[in-house]
């Protein structure tokens, strides 16, 4: 009885889903019985498959927030709070990254305003280094507008614009002078001047190479 319903139920195009759901059967049971019943899909059964892709799409999406929430707490748990420790191995290890290193100057050059954000936190908490020894350039395209990217530099980093060096225009020849993904706020050059004081001048970079050196060195000595 159960088997010639679903001999019907397939004739009439319905999808082992559907008629397992239908009758309690194994889908397995369902593939032994049905493997020579022709099967043309009914309106439902196209329906459905339709829209598998978006619910698979919705269930990969909702899982995928799920685990980046969950990871994100974990991460801010792991974390803690930080000390002035943390932070100078931080900067020492975004300095090894971003920093300038053939040339003896402090220097950063970014686009992410968080990141020069944390290098200015770190040039002044562990470094010593006050505002009016922080310099900044900003590169930008031809269609930015560079009087607004150098007041947003300005207001993220607290540094005046006063002490903005000339902005640079990217006016390579042979290229487009509109860019679809250009950086929105350009990209930051961020110096450190000594201005009388040795404390910030070749000596700070020198130091902080120092750092890095000996932060190396430790870590390749390390054991597994």
């Amino acid at each position: 009885m159960v088997k010639g319903r679903a001999m019907k139920l397939r004739m009439d195009g319905n999808s082992y889903s559907s008629i397992s759901k239908a009758l309690d059967t194994p889908k397995s049971t369902l593939s032994d019985w049905l493997k020579g019943v022709p099967f043309s899909p009914n309106s439902d059964t196209l329906k459905r498959i339709s829209q598998a892709p978006l619910n698979s799409t919705k269930t990969w999406r909702a899982k995928r927030s799920l685990s980046i929430y969950q990871a994100n707490i974990l991460a801010h748990n792991e974390i803690g709070e930080l000390s002035g420790r943390d932070l100078m191995m931080f900067g020492i290890g975004l300095y090894l990254g971003e920093g300038a290193k053939s040339i003896e100057s402090v220097r950063f050059v970014n686009s992410d305003p968080n990141v020069i954000r944390v290098c200015i936190a770190w040039l002044k908490k562990v470094c010593g280094v006050g505002t009016g020894n922080l310099t900044l350039a900003v590169h930008t395209y031809p269609d930015n507008n560079t009087d607004e990217i150098v007041k947003f530099w300005s207001k993220t980093t607290g540094v005046p614009i006063s002490e903005f060096g000339r902005t640079q225009v990217d006016r390579r020849l042979g290229k487009s002078t509109f860019h679809h993904n250009k950086l929105l706020y350009g990209t930051v050059d961020l110096r450190v001047r000594a201005k009388g004081n040795p404390r910030f001048g070749v000596f700070l970079h020198r130091r902080i190479m120092g750092w890095i050196e000996a932060t190396i060195q430790q870590v390749n000595t390390m054991r597994d």
